[in-house]
């Protein structure tokens, strides 16, 4: 049976061979030409890998092809005639090439592809490919994916963390698990053999055991057992040179004294430091060095040093008042040394200069460095907190002397403004026209428009009488309605004035010499200086710097009553306000600013200013804000629940500060006084109790000009607009837009 099968197996290998050997012909072929192109159109992309795929597959095909052939010819054979000759199917279907054992070793060595041998590898930075394999073909370097890619694989990839790079190939090669765990247990500073135990028993390599029969039996040679001639000759000659005193033996060291006492260390100090005792001595710091003297300080100066008049008369003045001055002494000319005369001040510059010494840091300290633009708070830009006014944008002239009071209707329709010429003015907002013009034959300190939008009322103060007049411009309704309200006394005949109110105020109708359009005067024993409304209406408040203890009057439109709050004079009163939300009075003295509760009747705080004079005050809208303008340059910001000191000073001013305003609906706030200068202010008050106002200058407006001295005299907000109106000295009106 064998003999067939080998007879069989010898009469098919023929036929398979030729075609085996057609095929090759004709793939190398094709081989040959991929080859001889490769060199120009392969990309990076290939790799050994590529190849031995292509190999595989090609292979495959051969034997795809091989196996077509065969039946195609046994096709053949079954249509010709003659004898016919059954050949077994499962031998041609099995006709593979054998494969060849010896082209894949399996042994544990490694499958080194790259034959450059151990060369840096960088050698190939400037080639396309990183070497060559077996058969001399070389291996391209793999394509270099970018970033992205590189993303990519390590969000989709899950072997991206155990797999390396090959820097011989530059193949992406995946770890097994126990290679991923060696290098994971090395990269911890562990044992990189699992299980490993280090501490277990030592197996001894040697036997500690002395045994009978050596390992080596070398027999020992002639000078191990023979004294050293020429060592003989050296320890007599040293033992002479001892013996002489040329040479002396190295003393013994004294074990015992070493080791019987007990040894400190030092606890806290290392032994490289050095006491702080000993470190002045080696580190001392040198007393401060005197000025060396210069060319003032010689008996004959240059005539640049010496001293004009003027500058004579400045180092006086500066001596006197105590300030800083150039030089301690006035340079003097003589001819000659000898009419030098002896130095006043010597003994006391010695003693100076002792107590220098003597005063003198005896420490290092390190020095904060400090610039100055880290002092400086990091605040907006102006540009950032518009709207705020910055351009002149109505000029109204028409008084022909100083202007001392304006007020707003509260629509933000009309202006009224008070003069030194004895008229009182309204004009129209929008386009700066004079409406109407009252002579009221004095000179008018103050106006006030009604905050209550049903009434068309102003308070006027003259001299001592305040007008309250109905303007007759707006809604005739509105005039009508006033009219009726105002014209007849209202009925108090219960009522008895106490006598400090009555000997001071009265009330009365309009008098034939009034002003047209007056319907109530209100009749004071001293000048008033200022006229303020409540927020609803119907109160008033006047005040009368000469009054004394009824220096301040709160009036009642709706039953023509007064009444005087105060007994006691707590200093001359400036000005009043009520506080726009709760029922409290803020009464500015010359140096202080007192809250009176009117409910509880009594005094709730005392704000310190610390200033010379108040001027002028101002509420914040929401009620819980104060600015204060004073006569000493400064603009003061109390905040009612950090504290009565000022929370901040502003000193935007050279001169004195005449008033101040804050806007009703825009974090604006505004400042003027008599050097022609009106200060916007960017003033945010956050709802927030920690965070401090937000304060930023923004803006500087001038236009208006000096009259005897006077610059701008008061200010005045639009009521829902960011336009601000300003009266000055010089009898003109300016809005600003």
């Amino acid at each position: 049976m064998a003999s067939k099968r080998k007879a069989t197996d010898e009469t098919k290998t023929p036929e398979v061979k030729i075609t085996e050997s057609e095929e090759d012909e004709a793939l190398g072929k094709e081989l040959d030409l991929d080859k001889s192109g490769s060199d120009d159109s392969d990309d990076s992309d290939s790799s050994v890998y590529s190849e031995l795929e292509d190999d595989e597959e090609s292979d495959e095909d051969e034997s795809d092809e091989g196996s077509t052939d065969t039946e195609v010819e046994s096709d053949d054979a079954d249509d010709e005639p003659g004898p016919s000759v059954k050949k077994p199917k499962e031998k041609t279907k099995s006709l593979k090439p054998k494969e060849d054992e010896y082209n894949y070793d399996s042994s544990d060595e490694e499958d080194i592809r790259n034959t450059i041998g151990n060369i840096p590898v960088n050698w190939y930075d400037e080639y396309g490919h990183i070497g060559y394999d077996l058969d001399g073909a070389k291996i391209r370097k793999p394509k270099r994916g970018d970033e992205l890619d590189n993303f990519l694989n390590r969000m989709e990839n899950p072997e991206h963390g155990v797999t390396v790079e090959d820097t011989s190939t530059g193949q992406k090669v995946v770890l097994s698990e126990a290679d991923a765990d060696i290098v994971a247990r090395g990269m911890s500073n562990r044992v990189p053999e699992k299980g490993y135990d280090m501490y277990g028993e030592w197996s001894e390599w040697f036997s500690s055991d002395v045994r009978e029969t050596p390992l080596r039996d070398i027999p020992e040679t002639k000078k191990s057992f023979l004294p050293s001639h020429c060592e003989k000759q050296k320890v007599g000659k040293m033992v002479h040179a001892i013996k002489m005193g040329w040479m002396k033996p190295r003393p013994a060291v004294d074990t015992k004294t070493e080791e019987s006492g007990p040894k400190y260390h030092m606890l806290w100090q290392t032994d490289d430091q050095v006491d702080s005792t000993m470190r002045r001595v080696h580190d001392p710091i040198p007393a401060p060095k005197m000025y060396l003297p210069g060319n003032e300080e010689s008996y004959n100066p240059p005539p640049e040093y010496l001293f004009t008049d003027k500058e004579k008369m400045s180092w006086e003045r500066a001596t006197r008042e105590g300030d800083k001055r150039k030089l301690p002494f006035i340079p003097q000319k003589y001819s000659s040394l000898r009419k030098v005369p002896a130095w006043s001040t010597f003994i006391r510059e010695r003693f100076e200069r002792c107590l220098d010494l003597y005063l003198a840091p005896r420490q290092r300290k390190m020095r904060l460095t400090i610039t100055p633009e880290d002092l400086v708070p990091q605040l907006p830009r102006p540009q950032d907190l518009q709207p705020f006014p910055t351009v002149c944008s109505i000029t109204m002239k028409g008084h022909n002397n100083m202007v001392r009071s304006l007020s707003v209707e509260p629509k933000g329709q009309y202006l009224a403004s008070g003069s030194d010429d004895g008229s009182m003015k309204v004009w129209e907002m929008a386009t700066g026209r004079c409406l109407k013009t009252w002579d009221m034959g004095g000179v008018v300190k103050s106006v006030a428009w009604c905050p209550n939008s049903a009434l068309s009322l102003i308070a006027v103060a003259v001299d001592t009488v305040v007008f309250l007049i109905n303007t007759g411009l707006g809604d005739k309704l509105v005039n009508t309605r006033t009219d009726e309200l105002l014209g007849e006394e209202p009925d108090n005949s219960g009522y008895v004035p106490p006598a400090r109110v009555s000997q001071a105020v009265k009330w009365t109708g309009p008098e034939e010499k009034s002003p047209p359009g007056t319907l109530v005067m209100v009749t004071h024993f001293k000048a008033v200086k200022q006229v303020t409304w409540h927020a609803k209406g119907d109160y008033f408040a006047t005040v009368l710097p000469e009054g004394e203890n009824r220096s301040v009057f709160i009036h009642q439109l709706s039953k023509w009553r007064s009444q005087v709050p105060f007994s006691k004079a707590k200093g001359q009163v400036q000005c009043v306000l009520f506080h726009p939300v709760r029922p409290s009075l803020f009464v500015a003295t010359q140096r202080h600013v007192r809250i009176y509760d009117l409910v509880k009747q009594e005094l709730t705080k005392k704000l310190m200013s610390g200033a010379k004079w108040i001027s002028s005050i101002a509420i914040h809208p929401s009620g819980d804000n104060i600015l204060t303008g004073t006569f000493d340059k400064k603009v003061q910001w109390y905040d009612l629940d950090l504290s009565s000191m000022p929370y901040q000073v502003l000193r935007y001013h050279t001169n004195a500060v005449r008033d101040v305003q804050f806007h009703k609906r825009y974090p604006l706030f505004a400042s003027c006084g008599d050097d022609n200068n009106i200060t916007v202010s960017h003033g945010m008050v956050y709802n927030d109790l920690l965070q401090n106002p937000l304060i930023v200058p923004v803006k500087r407006l001038y236009g208006h000009t000096k009259y005897d001295d006077f610059g701008v005299m008061t200010i005045m907000w639009h009521p829902t607009q960011p336009w601000l109106i300003s009266a000055g000295a010089d009898g003109h009106i300016k809005l600003w837009t």
